[in-house]
């Protein structure tokens, strides 16, 4: 209880600490000229109240990522809060904002248009193809799971009240959310889902202090890992607990709001604070899971951890919890929360492929029946990965996320080169090595990876980050150069 209690406080005091030193080294500037004013189309630029673009943010980034990743992660033992907490603080946070500021000074445009124009022309064209990939398989995981839910909560009544129902009926939403202004839909459902989330999380969060059972201490053996299945904390963990931590897809996400906010001071709590509060959420529920599953019947000798895992899909374990804890009402609005996070996240992942495909075109988006062009071909791709294996879905997934947070540091960190100087951009330097390794580490050793050893794998995902390193000091090296002589 108590890592878990100074682990909620370091999340407040990162915001409050960290998040003021990201936001001078990127100094925003009140008096600009905001794109939801200068690009006004009464689509996806459009100016929204801060509270709004705050709820409407943390919805678009929270998903089931902070929810079902965490129950996942929390296997590994101790070790996920230690990486939610500095996670969120020193990497996730700072991808978000940089993100979604750099995206407010270009005008709002797309992640791959921002990423070509610090890293080049070549990493356009990766990022667009990588960008699309990411956010249709986020549409399909986050189709999958919350209609996983409502199917375990309503009794089976044939075809009309089955899985197959429920994913009918969220595409059908997809659909709609995707092609409709944004504050048709969007704009005047998302406040209410995002309070509902919140609220779910703090009724989650005083069940942790009221019930009993096990909590994990950073003094239960933190460097070892408790998962079941034997995996290393290093690099499975990083990848397993992404939006609880940091994400790619926020990347994605990040420019819808830059399109709708109106003042750039609005930033931090915007883009770093919506990372921060999703961090609580995560370390609620992965508190919240292995403190339930301790209190279960298991064999003699069970762990808590193995009881966890016996559990299997997260949403039903996520089911369990709040019918448990919370009561008829509470639990009612926790699931509402729940189901409501990966639709609200789901939708615009596509929004947001709509919007990068039509960058890459040149295609406007003034008129529903070419918003409707773009998205049908997505939306008949995510169905058919819908098909797949789920766990093999979110580890891909999942990779894929780490690999554009990965991408967009990188950017941020020219950019802070090249606009605030060398030393500022150590801000983003330093994760963006970290996560180098993260991700080229787990994609050696991974079951949909190359399957080499873990300590080879870490010797690739080291070099390659040294490779990196070494790269952007020696083209920083020839800038300087080249304006010494100039």
């Amino acid at each position: 209880m108590i890592t878990f209690s100074f682990a909620l406080v370091c999340l407040l005091l990162g915001y409050i600490i960290y998040g003021s030193l990201v936001e001078r080294v990127f100094s925003p500037d009140a008096g600009s000229v905001m794109p939801c004013y200068a690009k006004q189309d009464g689509v996806d630029y459009l100016p929204m109240s801060p509270w709004r673009v705050f709820l409407v943010q943390f919805l678009n980034i929270a998903g089931t990522g902070p929810i079902f990743g965490a129950i996942m992660g929390i296997l590994f033992g101790p070790a996920a809060y230690l990486w939610i907490v500095l996670g969120c603080i020193f990497a996730g946070g700072v991808h978000d904002y940089m993100c979604g500021m750099i995206c407010v000074r270009d005008g709002g445009v797309s992640m791959p248009e921002l990423v070509g124009d610090n890293l080049g022309t070549a990493m356009r064209y990766v990022m667009r193809l990588a960008s699309l990939v990411l956010l249709v398989l986020v549409g399909a995981v986050f189709v999958i799971t919350p209609a996983t839910l409502l199917d375990s909560m309503i009794p089976d009544r044939g075809f009309l009240w089955g899985s197959v129902f429920w994913i009918s009926l969220i595409f059908l939403y997809y659909i709609l959310a995707t092609l409709l202004p944004i504050d048709k839909l969007i704009g005047k459902v998302y406040p209410l889902f995002g309070l509902a989330l919140l609220v779910m999380a703090l009724g989650i969060g005083y069940a942790i202090y009221t019930e009993d059972g096990y909590l994990p201490e950073l003094t239960d053996a933190v460097a070892v890992s408790h998962h079941p299945k034997g995996y290393p904390i290093f690099p499975m963990l990083f990848v397993t607990i992404a939006c609880g931590a940091i994400s790619g897809f926020h990347g994605t996400q990040c420019p819808l709001m830059s399109r709708c906010m109106t003042n750039e001071r609005y930033g931090r709590p915007v883009f770093y604070g919506a990372m921060i509060t999703e961090g609580v959420v995560a370390l609620i529920w992965a508190a919240a899971a292995i403190k339930f599953a301790d209190g279960l019947p298991g064999e003699t000798g069970q762990t808590a951890y193995e009881k966890l895992a016996a559990l299997g899909n997260p949403a039903l374990v996520v089911k369990e919890i709040s019918t448990s804890w919370l009561g008829v009402v509470g639990s009612v609005l926790a699931v509402l929360g729940v189901v409501a996070a990966p639709i609200t996240s789901g939708d615009t992942a596509f929004r947001s492929a709509r919007l990068i495909l039509a960058d890459i075109i040149g295609v406007s988006q003034r008129s529903i029946v070419k918003r409707l062009v773009l998205c049908m071909p997505m939306f008949g791709v995510a169905a058919m990965l819908m098909l797949m294996d789920f766990d093999a879905l979110w580890r891909y997934f999942a990779w894929t996320n780490q690999t554009l947070a990965m991408v967009m540091l990188w950017t941020a960190t020219v950019w802070l080169r090249r606009n605030r100087g060398q030393m500022m951009a150590v801000l983003t330097l330093v994760p963006a090595l970290f996560m180098m390794v993260v991700c080229v580490s787990y994609i050696i050793y991974a079951p949909e990876g190359l399957r080499l050893p873990q300590d080879i794998a870490i010797v690739f995902g080291v070099a390659a980050s040294v490779v990196a390193g070494v790269l952007y000091f020696m083209t920083g090296l020839k800038r300087y150069r080249i304006r010494k002589i100039n």
